[in-house]
């Protein structure tokens, strides 16, 4: 996007404000359920906005707040989360992160920056809003339980939430871009973990041994089959092994490997051929070679799932503020506990675009060099605002 759309002036008068407060997040990540200089920073932040309510933790390491309409009527919740990944930086900003190990490489602290200001605007004008809006600052995204933990702790009632919206900033799309569709849009994440049982020895005596790692080896390239030969084509899935673990030294032939890794659908039919399939496998391979296994999964969260009508009134509400091309419809194979409150509650979650490669700014997510374009901010704030405004209209 050549020119940014203004936003109105509330937003511009705060706007370096929140660039500096998403700074300060950055330069001070905290890991799930670690939260607690984050959420005191950000209870701190809400017991300082005036006209704000039941500013008070949650979810052990979290924090929520409640902005009371003078009118009455509807509840509309922005869920942010607070919590940040256990990568190094590699950055040579001056807000890098101080804590040696955490940052913040996937843009949550620019949500907390964004839910705040909206907080503090929409506090201002109180008098004006046609029912109340709960802030929601939530741990333990990148780990599991935090979004469930929330609901628990009684965010959606007192009063009853109607609707449930919330954003996440981008490194894949441009700036001045959303990504936003109906139905599922982000999968269920399926954490697995599969130990091989082989028989340890001498490097130079093979014969007499069950290799762990040819076994894991072989197995590992018969479940790149699990997708591409055992799901449907038109069913959207991944399977991933994101570490192998084993072995002791060169000349020692190792007698057990591990393997982690993670499935991703949108259908609980497809994730439960899928585990199935691995589990076959698995077998397969270590009858071949006389080696044993055990293999255990979880999944940490449902599917994420936009109300068709919600996320038709966000598309139409990002098209009125970006412009009709800058609106996309690409659903992730990522995942995101959002979907608890969305399970819950109808709502809608969507991709704010912070690439911007003209500024060389191209960053992917997860990375040790993660990192948005601050620009982003006002304009989420400006389609928050909006978003939240038309729910109560």
């Amino acid at each position: 996007m050549s020119r940014l759309p203004q936003v109105r002036a509330e937003v511009n008068a705060i706007a370096r404000q929140v660039v500096e407060s998403r700074r300060e997040f950055h330069a001070y990540p905290e890991l799930s359920w670690k939260e607690t200089g984050t959420q005191r920073r950000i209870l701190e932040r809400l017991r300082a906005i005036p006209g704000i309510s039941d500013v008070r933790p949650v979810a052990l390491t979290g924090a929520t707040a409640l902005i009371k309409g003078a009118k009455g009527g509807r509840t509309v919740l922005w869920r942010a989360d607070i919590d940040g990944l256990p990568i190094p930086e590699r950055s040579s900003e001056p807000y890098v992160s101080k804590n040696e190990g955490v940052m913040h490489a996937c843009g949550h602290d620019a949500h907390i920056a964004i839910a705040l200001g909206m907080a503090e605007l929409l506090a201002a004008r109180r008098d004006r809003l046609a029912g109340s809006v709960r802030f929601v600052f939530q741990p333990a995204e990148e780990a599991s339980g935090g979004a469930q933990r929330c609901i628990a702790d009684g965010v959606l009632e007192s009063p009853k939430v109607d609707r449930a919206l919330g954003l996440h900033i981008s490194a894949d799309i441009p700036i001045g871009m959303v990504n936003v569709a109906p139905g599922p849009f982000f999968a269920a994440p399926t954490s697995f973990r599969a130990v091989i049982e082989g028989r340890g020895g001498h490097a130079a005596a093979p014969h007499q041994s069950v290799d762990a790692i040819v076994v894991a080896a072989h197995a590992i390239v018969a479940l790149q089959t699990v997708v591409s030969r055992s799901v449907a084509p038109p069913d959207a899935a991944v399977l991933t092994i994101g570490k192998l673990q084993s072995g002791f030294r060169s000349n020692v032939i190792a007698e057990s490997a591990t393997m982690t890794g993670t499935i991703r659908s949108y259908e609980d039919r497809v994730r439960e051929l899928m585990l199935g399939r691995v589990e076959e496998i698995l077998a397969g391979v270590c009858a071949a070679f006389g080696a044993s296994f055990t293999f255990t999964h979880t999944t940490s969260c449902p599917p994420l799932v936009n109300d068709p009508g919600v996320a038709a009134f966000v598309t139409e509400q990002a098209a009125r503020l970006l412009g009709t091309a800058n609106i996309v419809a690409a659903p992730s194979m990522g995942a995101d506990d959002m979907a608890d409150f969305l399970v819950a509650r109808p709502g809608c979650y969507f991709w704010l675009g912070a690439r911007n490669e003209a500024k060389g700014i191209a960053g992917r997510h997860h990375d040790p060099g993660f990192a948005i374009d601050e620009d982003a901010l006002p304009l989420g704030m400006e389609l928050g605002l909006r978003l939240i405004e038309g729910s109560l209209a």
